[in-house]
């Protein structure tokens, strides 16, 4: 179709021009099949060659000089088509003539390799955004598919504790677990959930963890009001407080504090957990399961827009920050 283009267009400037000439027409269709020809020649040596995956300093010279060679032949098959005809002109044989319609041919080869390396290039692309896409939601439902486990452990132990110790209350965090779980299998669907929705199954846990510890467990909520613009990955938030409180205040004889924080600044939604303890001096994000697990979906989400640090604030106090960006969900 391409070809069949240049042909017509070759045909109707020459008629404007001047006239229409039959032998003309014929001239420009037998030009039309040797570029489809030639650049079908073309195109089986870039491929079997593997010049689509060659750099642009060796692929370029490779391509110059085919296509000044498939334009060298082009202006001889053309001579040969005149000579035959008995249509050739005295300036056919002036070597000027020659190199202009040599280059100007060159130039149409160059440009047609152009359009074939973008077209080839943007269809790579294409495929590999696409293979990229589904690998990453098959790694996200599996993180998101161990998630689940993880926590229901947890706070199963909790209510356990709570049974012989203290029946009303027990009956109390299974009702608060109930709510966690309803959101989760909901959120469970979702790659990303509004930060208001996840900050409420937060609350629920915290609640339940609060009957667990009792007065060793002591909670504070400081909450930007633009905070609910943003979605977050599910259950993220949680699975970082659940961190804190495992690792941190469950360790401490006199327990501690879950302090959250948000900010929203730039068009990034700054979260900060606050838990007392400490972090050893170097903290490995593959030992504990909810880093590894929070870095990695934080990675596949949002690429480099996300952040994640976690550090000691100071002598008693762990802090985690993320920084998450403004996103359609």
């Amino acid at each position: 179709m391409g070809w069949g283009l240049y042909g017509f267009i070759q045909v109707f400037l020459y008629t404007v021009a001047e006239r229409f000439d039959t032998i003309q027409a014929l001239g420009v269709l037998y030009q039309v099949v040797y570029f489809i020809t030639t650049t079908h020649i073309l195109r089986g040596l870039i491929i079997n060659r593997g010049w689509l995956n060659l750099r642009l300093r060796l692929l370029i010279p490779r391509l110059l000089i085919v296509t000044l060679a498939l334009s060298g032949l082009n202006y001889v098959y053309l001579y040969i088509i005149e000579l035959l005809t008995h249509t050739i002109s005295r300036t056919e044989l002036m070597v000027i003539t020659a190199l202009v319609n040599t280059v100007f041919y060159w130039v149409i080869y160059f440009i047609w390799t152009i359009f074939y390396f973008a077209f080839h290039y943007v269809e790579r692309y294409n495929k590999s955004l696409k293979a990229e896409t589904a690998a990453r939601e098959v790694e996200l439902n599996n993180l998101k598919a161990q998630l689940n486990p993880h926590f229901i452990f947890n706070a199963l132990n909790s209510i356990r504790a709570l049974v012989d110790e203290n029946p009303r209350k027990s009956k109390e965090s299974i009702t608060q677990l109930s709510h966690i779980l309803r959101n989760s299998l909901i959120s469970d669907r979702k790659m990303l959930i509004p930060f208001m929705e996840e900050l409420k199954t937060v609350m629920d846990y915290l609640a339940l963890e609060s009957i667990r510890y009792e007065e060793r467990l002591t909670t504070k909520f400081n909450i930007d009001r633009n905070s609910g613009r943003y979605s977050i990955p599910p259950l993220m938030l949680q699975t970082l407080v659940e961190n804190g409180i495992k690792h941190g205040i469950s360790n401490l004889k006199h327990g501690g504090e879950i302090n959250i924080t948000t900010s929203v600044k730039r068009k990034l939604l700054h979260l900060q957990i606050r838990n007392t303890g400490q972090l050893p001096k170097e903290v490995n994000l593959e030992k504990g399961f909810g880093l590894a697990n929070t870095s990695k979906r934080l990675e596949l989400i949002y690429g480099e827009a996300a952040r994640f640090e976690i550090k000691n604030e100071n002598k008693n106090t762990v802090l985690t920050s993320i920084w998450i960006p403004l996103m359609n969900q």
